[in-house]
């Protein structure tokens, strides 16, 4: 098979994985900025509302919108959840009931939105990518709006990284509990974030086996491996970057509504992000220097290839030339210096012992010239990787 062949195989089997979504997520030409689209190809949504002072804790799944409204007065900080966006009806509800600005909640319908935050009258929204399991690689998603006394977040489907935070929040474990909304909404995002250092972990000894592969017998679908691992870091890097602008942002800004004590906390997020950054690029980095070495080592076992045809083509040459002499018709009875040894006993075993030592000879003088020497080499470690 050839390397064309597993390429083109692959990319039809990412076109059949995500390229309907990708092309849903298009903005269409013409739309007013502000309007909410229809998205009823993706799962309809699901409420789950948990609120809590530091003393009590209540929890409900919601089945009207409205049912939020006697919560939002009730408790110091509320956290409403919704998976999946197939009802923009719904979402228009929410949207209402907090105050949402539509251009936001276009946001939040519209897929493929980098990293950012903005702030509003009332409500600071963040967008963050957070991982998917599975492969390719790929990320979903997260919306999130907050202000001092709620925080709402939006995903496309169920299953997320957040559990950590909800078990936190009803055993009390930490301060989650003690602190406002705000914090909330940092413990979310860097609950998003810390989720890239176990699979950055994953993915290096994913690169530590490619790269043993690659020293020890390179082939095309090591090729192709390759190729989906810097896919899948572009993904990563693109998922990633745009967040240490972001955290720059929440940082230089006065007027947002952190608290003192969770400006401290997101410098904390500052760092966790340049971390992933240069774990990214390192990746990077030896994923370009595995794809160079197995272009050296393919090109290196052609050169083998060739010098060893070279060397048998070239003791070959002067036995054809001997043997296209006694080929020839000559005729002894015309002449006697027509090849006398055509009728010589011995003629046909001198003629091979003759061509044998030409042959030991040529191949005597290549390996005093160290022609072998790379080859043999090159056998040697293996033979030392293989023990």
């Amino acid at each position: 098979m050839g390397l064309a062949t597993v390429f083109l195989r692959e990319a039809r089997a990412l076109l059949k994985k995500g390229t309907r979504r990708d092309m849903l997520d298009v903005v269409m030409p013409g739309r007013p900025p502000g309007e909410i689209p229809d998205r009823s190809d993706l799962l309809a949504p699901r409420i789950h509302l948990i609120a809590y002072s530091d003393t009590h804790l209540t929890e409900a799944d919601i089945k009207d919108p409205e049912e939020i409204r006697r919560f939002l007065g009730e408790w110091p900080v509320v956290w409403v959840n919704v998976d999946g966006l197939g009802d923009s009806t719904i979402i228009k509800k929410i949207g209402e009931l907090f105050g949402l600005h539509t251009l936001a909640l276009e946001d939040v319908l519209t897929l493929h939105q980098r990293p950012k935050v903005e702030s509003f009258e009332n409500h600071l929204f963040w967008v963050v990518r957070m991982l998917e399991k599975g492969e390719p690689v790929r990320t979903e998603q997260l919306s999130l709006f907050f202000d001092k006394h709620f925080v709402l977040t939006f995903q496309e489907h169920p299953g997320d990284c957040l559990d950590c935070i909800r078990k936190r929040i009803r055993e009390n474990g930490g301060r989650v509990r003690r602190m406002g909304a705000d914090y909330l909404a940092y413990c979310l995002v860097d609950a998003v974030i810390d989720f890239y250092f176990p699979f950055l972990d994953e993915f290096t000894e994913r690169l530590e086996s490619l790269e043993a592969e690659v020293l020890r017998r390179p082939t095309q679908r090591l090729m192709v491996e390759l190729h989906r691992a810097k896919r899948d870091l572009l993904t990563l890097r693109r998922a990633v970057a745009p967040l240490r602008e972001v955290f720059n942002q929440l940082l230089r800004d006065d007027d947002s509504v952190f608290s003192d004590i969770t400006r401290v906390y997101l410098r904390d997020g500052y760092d966790h992000v340049i971390q992933i950054l240069e774990l990214i690029e390192t990746h990077r980095e030896i994923t370009s220097s595995l794809l160079e070495v197995y272009l050296t080592s393919v090109s290196n076992r052609t050169n083998d290839i060739t010098k060893l045809l070279t060397i048998i083509a070239t003791v070959f040459i002067p036995l054809s030339f001997l043997t296209g002499i006694y080929g020839m018709n000559f005729d002894v009875d015309a002449s006697p210096y027509n090849m006398p040894e055509l009728r010589w006993r011995f003629g046909y075993p001198a003629f091979l012992l003759i061509a044998f030592c030409v042959a030991l000879i040529e191949l005597v003088v290549f390996w005093r010239k160290g022609w072998f020497k790379q080859s043999i080499e090159i056998d040697d470690e293996k033979n030392d990787k293989d023990k």
